[in-house]
């Protein structure tokens, strides 16, 4: 009897703790959940993902690709609100294109102790055309609340089976359960791509399908009045699917990083890469499976390709350009400041074209691929050894396997005469040479010769960005302090600067710059240079700010670099797995001179400092003296690599934290 109890009581808990994700089957259990016990910092969970990838035969179509999607997510709070809006590109190329089926979706409540549920409708549902290529479907879920679970399903169709969407297993939030099946029949063949730190085996089936074919066959009758009989004739193909299944239990949320180029370069996944198909009665067809493939069937593409090759369209202006010009660097900057002025980038990443070099140029208006394709074929037209260099952006991620959809950005590589490489990007009016865009600077592009050939190329500058900082301060026996400051910016930190200031609101950019530093006053602030691109940007204000010192007793105690000093460093996990990326080389060097108040004479102050991180990575000097009611400080900070590794972090993480100390240090006066 004992025996028998204790087996029910048993059944009931285990029955109680199973989680049914069947659709629509959402308990209070979910809804009362105020937080995700893994982790509580998490303002969202996805209670549970799914997703079946499988290949359906469509007579006289073909095989198409369908993805089924159901997903329900937890909202913890306000900041988990945006998780409620789901964001979908379909894509299409002329008349063929991925459609969608109509979307199951409602948001769940718990009011008065009763499951609520409201559906999505046609009002929270917003398609629309993002380029040629693709069309977004976007949906909002309805009455959204601290505490709502959420819960969608889908179906999208594709004719284009070579392309299976990356399968995905961690997200800026954790995931209690993901369930995925990839069933591949067996006519094709596809490389199975794997990224990240979290380890995900597939268990793997097979079944048998099969594709049958129904053959009507019409026979006239003998006789002048015999009718006619149809015949149905069935026949079938049978293959071998195999199905691929993935599950995985509370996946942690990737968080991002300080300094990290693109954390979806370290979001574990899995990319299918169509290698060949094998039809029956019919040879293999190869897809991409090398790198070379893969710029052959860019570089021979319509929209890439052949727009190098148009020049009519603008040989008069570059004649008129260059023609007295017989220095090719020069000749370089001239074309590269010409295609800056004329067209104008309308924000669209791609290596292709959309509308045409010959149609952007005339309306002023294109995308990446065609400004940049214009400026290498005006180059090459003008006499110099000039390339298009394939890139990946660093929201794109890194490609580390042959992939067509691995780049999305195009630059224009320059060989001079003398030897010296050149990257130019004229998408952006501020960038000079051998100065992209940070979007740009993501390892290494590819260099796309005459011919198709290809060859890598380090996108990252060696020439270290560089900041001068000069700061006149007077220190008052309030605290308060007041003075001038000038900047000088050169390359990345100059094009910083520029894409920030000059088409700004003047008086909101004053206004965020004093609140950067938490209530300064500036007052003369004036640049020079903001579009002059040959000379370094010079920054200059006036300021005052109070309460940069404490004064106890007849003492003043200060940090000579008062407000301008580091105040937090940004490396606090204890490990770190990706490297850091700070985009590009680069230096800073403070030089203050402090005059201290009228009765106070200096009594302490730091001592002189230099250190420095291995290999040559990084290194600070701390130097400082005192004479009279002066005092005179030189601090330099310098990042020698774009990238440092892991192996470096535990280094790094305690240079910042010794270099934020010794700024911090104080010098101490006391009245004469």
């Amino acid at each position: 009897m004992r025996i028998s109890a204790l087996i029910i009581a048993l059944s009931f808990t285990l029955s109680a703790f199973a989680q049914d994700y069947d659709f629509g089957d959402v308990s209070k259990e979910e809804l009362q959940e105020k937080f995700n016990p893994s982790d509580s910092s998490a303002s969202a969970t996805y209670l549970y993902k799914n997703r079946r990838t499988y290949f359906d035969y469509i007579k006289g179509l073909g095989f198409e690709l369908k993805t089924e999607i159901h997903e329900r997510i937890k909202i913890y709070n306000k900041d988990g609100f945006d998780y409620a809006t789901k964001q979908l590109n379909l894509y299409k190329n002329g008349n063929t294109k991925e459609s969608i089926s109509p979307i199951k979706a409602f948001t769940y409540n718990l009011e008065n102790g009763k499951i609520v549920e409201e559906k999505l409708t046609k009002k929270g549902m917003f398609n629309s055309e993002t380029n040629k290529y693709f069309n977004k479907v976007k949906f909002t879920m309805p009455n959204i609340k601290p505490g709502s679970v959420i819960e969608y399903k889908y179906q999208i169709t594709s004719p284009f089976w070579s392309n299976i969407d990356e399968l995905v297993f961690q997200h800026d939030i954790p995931i209690k359960k993901l369930e995925s099946n990839i069933e591949i029949p067996e006519y094709f063949n596809f490389r199975i791509n794997t990224k990240g730190y979290l380890t995900v085996n597939p268990t793997t089936d097979s079944k048998t399908e099969y594709i049958r074919f129904v053959n009507k066959t019409r026979n006239q009758g003998s006789g002048y009045s015999a009718s006619s009989t149809t015949t149905f004739n069935t026949s079938e193909v049978s293959y071998s699917t195999k199905i691929s299944k993935y599950e995985i239990e509370n996946v942690p949320a990737l968080k991002n990083e300080p300094y990290v180029n693109s954390i979806n370069n370290y979001r574990s996944s899995i990319k299918y890469e169509l290698s060949y198909t094998k039809f029956p009665y019919s040879q293999i067809e190869y897809y991409t499976t090398t790198w070379e493939d893969v710029v052959e069937t860019i570089f021979k593409s319509s929209n890439f390709g052949d727009e190098l090759d148009r020049t009519g369209y603008y040989e008069d202006d570059i004649d008129n350009i260059v023609s007295s010009i017989s220095d090719p660097e020069r000749r370089m900057s001239l074309i590269f400041d010409f295609v800056k002025s004329k067209v104008k980038w309308n924000g669209y990443y791609g290596k292709y074209t959309d509308d045409g070099v010959k149609k952007s140029f005339k309306e002023g208006v294109g995308n990446v691929a065609e400004i940049n394709l214009m400026l290498t074929s005006m180059l090459r037209y003008a006499g110099l050894k000039a390339h298009p260099v394939l890139v990946s952006t660093r929201g794109h991620g890194i490609s580390l396997f042959p992939t067509r959809e691995g780049y999305n950005y195009v630059v224009t590589y320059v060989k001079l005469p003398d030897g010296n490489v050149v990257l130019l990007d004229a998408t952006n009016k501020y960038s000079v040479p051998n100065v992209l865009p940070l979007r740009a600077l993501n390892w290494q592009g590819r260099v796309i010769a005459e011919h198709g050939s290809s060859e890598l190329i380090d996108l990252y500058p060696s020439v270290a960005s560089k900041n001068t900082i000069t700061m006149m301060a007077k220190l008052d026996s309030e605290g308060g302090v007041e003075g001038m400051i000038r900047s000088v910016k050169t390359n990345h930190k100059a094009l910083d600067f520029r894409e920030r200031y000059v088409e700004a609101n003047k008086e909101e950019f004053l206004e965020k710059l004093e609140n950067k530093y938490n209530g300064l006053e500036v007052s003369d602030y004036a640049v020079k240079n903001d579009v002059d691109l040959s000379k370094p940007v010079m920054e200059s204000y006036n300021f005052f700010k109070e309460n940069q010192a404490d004064i106890i007793g007849d003492k003043i105690y200060f940090s000579p670099l008062f407000f301008l000093r580091t105040a937090e460093n940004p490396f606090k996990l204890e490990k770190r797995e990706f490297p850091v990326d700070f985009g590009y080389p680069s230096s800073t060097t403070y030089r203050v001179i402090v005059t201290i108040p009228e009765g106070y004479k200096m009594e302490s102050m730091p001592e002189p400092s230099a250190m420095a991180l291995p290999d040559n990575l990084g290194e600070f000097k701390y130097n400082i003296s005192g004479k009279g009611n002066s005092i005179q400080l030189i601090i330099s900070t310098k990042i020698n690599s774009s990238i440092i590794t892991p192996l470096y972090y535990d280094a790094l993480k305690e240079y910042f934290n010794k270099f934020i100390e010794k700024e911090a240090e104080q010098i101490v006066l006391t009245k004469a």
